[in-house]
C-alpha cells in the first residue's frame, strides 16, 4: 500500500508528550497518517511513541516525527506546507504550572506565542485545515463559578494559565476573523501511567511503588487541600478528534464532573497496597505555588450533548491504573497486590 493514498493526515505538536503519544495512537488505529514535530535534543525523549513506529499490517510505518519549535514560525510554516495535513492538533507547550513560575518568560513563549505562530501557519494554507487548541482548566484560575463550563470567566493564577488565556482567544479571533474550523479543548486535569513523574498524580503513584521497593522513605507534596478534576488522558484525546469532526468548530469543557483533593489521591493510592498514607507524606512549603488554585470542577454537559463524550474511568480506577503501571516499572510485579 502506498503511504499517505487516500489517507487523511494530521500534525500534532507535543507528540511526545502523554497526550500526544495517546492522540497519535488513536489516529493510527482510524487509520491516519501521522506527523509529529519534536524538538531537537541531545537525548532521545519518544519513548512514549516508539512503540508506534512500524504497523505490522503495514509495509512502512505511518507515522513520521519532523524537527521544528513552536518558537520558530518558519520551522512550522514549512514542516506544515510540506505534510499539507486535514488536521492540526496544538498540544506543545511548557505545561508545568510550578515551573512556569520560575521559567515564565519561556512558558508564553510556547504556550501563547507558539499558539499564534501556529495559527498563522494554518492561515495561510491555501487547503482546508481543521485546528485544535490545547486548553487547561488553569485558566480558571481562582474560580467564580462553580462547576466551571464553556461560560465561565477566567481567572488565571500563573504564568502557564495566562498564557493559555492568550491562546485560547486568539484561537476564538482566527476563527472568527479568517473563518478557520478552530476549536479549543478546555480539558481539566488528565492522568495515565504516561503522565510525566513531576506531576503530582505520578508523584503519588512512583512514591507508593518506591516506598514498598524499600528505595524510598517519605513523599513530599505541597497543598494537600488542592481539589482537581482528574480523568483519564487515553479518553480525552478522544474528545479532541471528536471536535475536530464535528460540521462548525466551538469550544468545549471536557471533565469528569468530580472534584477530588491531593489528601484523597494519598489516601487512595497509598490505601490501594494497605499503606496509611500518613505515616510516609510530608509537606514541604517549596511545592507551594506562590499563587494557589483551590479547586476546579469542569461542567462537561456540553460535550455529552454534542459530540456524545462522557469521561468512563473512576478516579479509583485511575488511581489503580497508574499504580499497577509503577508497581512493575519498580521491579514489583506484584499488581495483584492492588485491591479493589
Amino acid at each position: 500500500m502506498t503511504i499517505g493514498a487516500d489517507r487523511p493526515k494530521a500534525l500534532i505538536t507535543g507528540i511526545t508528550g502523554q497526550d500526544g503519544s495517546y492522540l497519535a495512537e488513536l489516529l493510527l488505529d482510524k487509520g491516519y497518517e501521522v506527523h509529529g514535530l519534536i524538538r531537537r535534543s541531545s537525548s532521545f525523549n519518544t519513548g512514549r511513541i516508539d512503540h508506534l513506529y512500524h504497523d505490522p499490517l503495514q509495509e512502512q510505518t505511518r507515522l513520521f516525527l519532523h524537527y521544528a519549535d513552536l518558537t520558530d514560525s518558519s520551522s512550522l510554516i514549512s514542516h506544515l506546507h510540506r505534510i499539507k495535513p486535514a488536521e492540526v492538533y496544538n498540544l506543545g507547550a511548557q505545561s508545568h504550572v510550578k515551573v512556569s513560575f520560575e521559567m515564565p518568560e519561556f512558558t508564553a513563549e510556547t504556550a501563547a506565542m507558539g499558539t499564534l505562530r501556529m495559527l498563522e501557519a494554518v492561515r495561510t494554507a491555501d487547503w482546508p485545515i481543521r485546528f485544535y487548541q490545547a486548553g487547561s482548566s488553569e485558566m480558571y484560575g481562582k474560580v467564580l463559578a462553580s462547576p466551571q463550563s464553556e461560560t465561565t470567566p477566567f481567572n488565571p493564577r500563573s504564568p502557564y494559565a495566562v498564557a493559555k488565556v492568550f491562546a485560547h482567544f486568539i484561537t476564538v479571533d482566527y476563527r472568527e476573523a479568517y473563518g478557520l474550523h478552530a476549536s479549543n479543548g478546555i480539558l481539566f486535569n488528565h492522568e495515565s501511567p504516561r503522565r510525566g513523574g513531576t506531576f503530582v498524580t505520578r508523584k503519588v503513584t512512583r512514591a507508593v511503588a518506591a516506598i514498598l521497593a524499600g528505595t524510598q522513605e517519605h513523599l513530599f507534596l505541597g497543598n494537600l487541600d488542592a481539589q482537581r478534576d482528574w480523568g483519564y488522558a487515553k479518553e480525552y484525546v478522544e474528545a479532541m478528534w471528536l471536535m475536530l469532526q464535528e460540521p462548525a468548530s466551538d469550544d468545549y469543557v471536557i471533565a469528569t464532573g468530580e472534584m477530588h483533593s491531593v489528601r484523597e489521591l494519598c489516601e487512595v493510592a497509598f490505601g490501594l497496597v494497605g499503606l496509611d498514607w500518613e505515616r510516609y507524606v510530608r509537606v514541604d512549603e517549596r511545592y507551594f505555588r506562590p499563587t494557589e488554585v483551590d479547586e476546579l470542577r469542569g461542567d462537561a454537559s456540553k460535550a455529552a450533548a454534542v459530540l456524545g463524550w462522557t469521561a468512563q474511568t473512576t478516579f479509583r480506577d485511575l488511581v489503580r491504573l497508574m499504580l499497577e503501571h509503577d508497581l512493575i516499572e519498580a521491579g514489583l510485579p506484584r499488581p495483584g497486590r492492588v485491591q479493589s
